[in-house]
């Protein structure tokens, strides 16, 4: 093999600049000879990072990308262990399946290398991008002498790559001619934990499949595997969930739990929806340590957190978490009951679905098909000796009068609704059919909430905005002397200049005089009006008291409350 100076790969590192011109032609002219390889020069003449070089390559080839750290070579055919031809040209035969086989390549636009693979071998090669420092050390340990494979294989176990697999006595196992495309699932499981992100969407359509992560709120595309791939990818995620994988014209439900050590494992909430192209796959990320944070760390001011901790002392009345869908409510929600959690106090739950389980609470999984609703789990409970009762949320009258009833005799209630600020929450009950004086002396707090994106501590920077703009945002001219706005840059340590999220609240107790005002059939103006007069901070002060102190930036707060 020669250094392919006309490689596909290298005219577009160097069309868009990834890598210096010169440099690259001072380093083929000079130095060809002693690599084998372009990808080999490249890297060693430290011109680009394997991960770099991996990422492009599979940008330029629209190849399946996986990590060999999660490769178990005892997949590695006997038959195609040839490793004259595995050196020569840099490329590892991971399975095979027919006359199909898996290779693992560096550069997939080395077609000449490719294509001697395949005559070499009689088979067909479906290529799939590595890191080149990862192929060169598992290729090293395959003819390794002192390598024993059948030892390693009897120590090989799923578990140990963070993954649950299914009981082998299900029924279920991982056949290993799918070891690349089980490696590129655990891939992307993984690397969404690191990012932290909420959410992984699988998404084929007709000529492309995306696969995005929800980081900080928002979709951010990933990868781009080959379409053809899509119904083996979408068939492993429903094997991993336990899903039918037969099925695929409805939409299915299920879970999968990742082990990342002996204390910490994380639970996958997996959706399935068939779509015009194939079944689209959402895994919700369900992680306990969330619901453990603290009221602490939710960015609650101190006069909110001084309102919610007295309304969670209170033996009665109603608190309501509301916001839209991804706002931060559950987190709101599982943190009062933490801190409610205690053996003197019976709590039940009615959860649709339960996210996460909360040792020493009694959760119920509301199931409607079954005939267990929020409201028959509601009555239920009321027989069970309850001292808190949470709802999911209040989605019918049904449910409201009875959670308003356990409200008024005796119990201390949480729920959630779907309004945009903490005065439509009042009206919202009355319009759902709740009498007024129910919803007066019920009612002991409402929390609206959003989650905006946190600045990245390392590279934020000041912002300058002229007084004029920051008076139309909403600051007031005692204000301005004392702030400093913030905006995004973007480093190797955050996403888009932003790293993590924080909480915007509207916390509100309900009054007398605002109990006056639902029993005169005011509206929700009326009550933010009352709000006001008591020093209660809308949801878009708050947002622009966290702008102020440099915790996010202002495009952000006007983006989470349509300021």
């Amino acid at each position: 093999m020669a250094v392919n100076a006309n490689s596909t790969l290298l005219k577009r590192l160097l069309q868009q600049g990834i890598i210096d011109s010169d440099k690259a032609t001072k380093a083929i002219s000079e130095k060809s000879g002693n690599y084998r390889t372009l990808p080999e020069l490249l890297i060693n003449e430290k011109l680009i990072g394997s991960a770099r070089l991996a990422e492009m390559a599979t940008q330029v080839s629209h190849a399946l990308s996986i990590d060999l750290d999660y490769y178990d070579l005892v997949s590695v055919p006997e038959d195609l262990r040839n490793e004259k031809l595995i050196r020569k040209n840099d490329m590892l035969p991971l399975a095979k399946r027919g006359r199909n086989m898996y290779l693992a390549v560096i550069d997939p636009t080395n077609i000449a290398a490719i294509e001697d693979f395949e005559f070499n071998t009689g088979l067909n090669a479906e290529v799939v991008v590595v890191e080149f420092d990862k192929l060169q050390k598992l290729i090293e340990k395959l003819f390794d002498s002192s390598f024993n494979l059948a030892g390693d294989a009897a120590d090989w176990d799923l578990g140990s790559l963070g993954i649950v697999e299914e009981e082998e006595d299900e029924g279920v196992s991982a056949d290993k001619e799918d070891q690349p495309i089980i490696a590129f699932i655990n891939k992307m499981l993984l690397d969404a934990i690191r990012k932290g992100a909420s959410d992984l969407h699988f998404e084929p359509y007709e000529k492309l499949y995306r696969i995005r992560f929800r980081i900080d709120g928002i979709l951010n595309e990933v990868a781009n595997p080959p379409v053809a791939l899509a119904s083996r990818l979408s068939a492993r995620l429903k094997v991993m969930s336990r899903l039918d994988i037969a099925e695929k014209r409805v939409p299915q439900d299920g879970r999968i739990k990742l082990k990342l050590s002996a204390k910490k494992s994380i639970d996958f909430r997996v959706s399935s929806l068939p779509t015009l192209w194939g079944e689209k796959i959402v895994m919700r990320i369900l992680d306990s340590d969330s619901a453990m944070l603290g009221i602490d760390v939710l960015g609650y001011e101190d006069i909110q957190k001084q309102r919610y901790l007295a309304a969670l002392a209170q033996p009665q009345g109603m608190i309501l978490v509301t916001g839209p869908t991804g706002s931060g409510k559950t987190v709101s929600l599982y943190t009062g009951l933490a801190i409610l959690n205690t053996s003197e106090t019976n709590i039940s739950t009615a959860e649709d679905p339960v996210e996460i389980n909360l040792t020493g609470i009694n959760q119920v999984q509301v199931n409607p098909r079954a005939g267990l609703t929020f409201a028959t789990a509601l009555k239920s409970f009321l027989r069970q000796d309850p001292d808190v009762v949470m709802v999911g949320e209040v989605r019918d009258l049904e449910t409201a009068e009875i959670a308003i009833k356990a409200a008024q005799t005796g119990h201390l209630v949480l729920s959630t609704l779907h309004t945009n600020s903490a005065p439509e929450t009042l009206t919202r009950l009355l319009n759902m059919g709740v009498p007024a004086y129910n919803v007066a002396s019920s009612v002991s707090l409402i929390i609206a909430q959003r989650l905006a994106r946190r600045l990245c501590p390392k590279c934020k920077a000041p912002e300058q905005l002229p007084e004029a703009e920051l008076l139309r945002q909403g600051f007031t001219q005692e204000q301005l002397g004392n702030i400093t706005i913030f905006k995004p840059v973007g480093c190797e340590n955050c996403t888009n200049g932003y790293k993590g999220r924080v909480g915007i609240y509207e916390v509100m107790p309900i009054s007398g005089k605002m109990a006056d005002i639902i029993m005169a059939d005011g509206n929700s103006l009326d009550i933010a009006q009352q709000a006001a007069k008591e020093g209660i901070n809308s949801l878009r002060q708050s947002g622009l008291i966290k702008a102020a102190a440099g915790v996010t930036s202002l495009a952000e707060v006007n983006r989470v409350t349509k300021g």
